[in-house]
């Protein structure tokens, strides 16, 4: 592979460099959590953990949650691409967003119907036969994460739903693709040459990190579909589209819920479902085949750095 911004550190390195930053990120933005978070609201971190879940300061809670995700996922995978190349968002595969109108429209329609796949994959963990403890730890991860959640979001009129969309839907979708797309399965392709297990290994740890039971097996599948989208388009931009209308539609239908009434720690703690969404799944892969073959040409110098 000739990349022509290289500047001679291995992608094996990157890859473990970018573990290694990731970790500091995270507490280095906890470190500014802890500091801003009593001059946003005016309270102690002693109650910190209880405020979080109040949907009173859910605005300071989403300028605490931009600051995790820029300082603690954006930043790790810039730093590191930086280091690797002097090229750093063409590495990731920032290229601009020109593609084809049949890739957009193929992701969308690979999402869509990616929901309904993850939505039965999520209504089958709460079926599976697990042990009494694991159900009651994973129900208590749950509980802990939907009351987080709901107190963030807050959705209290048009404008806080707007608004959550830039800071719950679309900031995650970059500073997350920008990670474990954009670095971490672009850095472990590049070194093992092997695509699909550098999908599995990150999709897994995506999944882990989210630190969800019932959860995993739909963000194992959310992880494969973009890692996939990122593999064949080779444009970040296409994952970060897709995250983000998963994300969005989440958002919505919760936004949705609250103008109706109902409490969204209710609506979030909702099991029902069916199997029915999996039968989506050839209709995903057929649209994953078109989505291979509608990958435009690239000029050789950026088509080296795509190549993976």
């Amino acid at each position: 592979m000739n990349d022509s911004g290289s500047k001679g550190i291995s992608y094996t390195a990157g890859f473990f460099m970018a573990i290694c930053f990731t970790i500091a990120g995270t507490f280095l933005a906890s470190m500014l959590a802890v500091s801003i978070w009593p001059l946003l609201t005016g309270r102690g971190m002693s109650s910190f953990a209880e405020d979080m879940l109040n949907p009173a300061y859910s605005g300071s809670a989403k300028i605490i949650q931009s600051i995790m995700a820029v300082v603690g996922f954006l930043l790790p995978a810039f730093t590191t691409a930086a280091m690797l190349n002097r090229y750093p968002a063409r590495l990731m595969g920032f290229t601009p967003a020109q593609g084809t109108v049949k890739q957009l429209g193929l992701v969308i329609g690979i999402m869509l119907l990616g929901l309904a796949v993850s939505g039965s994959l999520g209504y089958l963990s709460h079926q599976l036969p697990l042990p009494a403890s694991w159900t009651n730890y994973f129900t208590t991860l749950e509980t802990k994460y939907n009351q987080q959640v709901a107190g963030i979001i807050g959705l209290n009129s048009f404008s806080d739903y707007l608004f959550s969309l830039v800071v719950m839907a679309f900031l995650p979708a970059l500073c997350e693709e920008a990670l474990f797309r954009g670095v971490f399965q672009n850095f472990l392709s590049r070194s093992t040459r092997n695509p699909w297990l550098a999908i599995i290994v990150v999709s897994l740890i995506f999944s882990v990190v989210h630190l969800s039971g019932f959860g995993f097996l739909s963000r194992l599948f959310l992880g494969i579909v973009l890692g996939a989208i990122y593999h064949y388009t080779g444009r970040l931009w296409l994952a970060v589209l897709a995250h983000f209308i998963n994300n969005a539609i989440a958002l919505t239908a919760l936004y949705y819920y609250k103008t109706s009434g109902k409490d969204l720690t209710a609506a979030l703690n909702e099991t029902e479902g069916s199997y029915w969404g999996l039968l989506a799944i050839p209709a995903i892969v057929i649209l994953f085949i078109l989505l291979q073959k509608a990958r435009p040409e690239q000029p050789k110098q950026q088509s080296d750095l795509l190549d993976f």
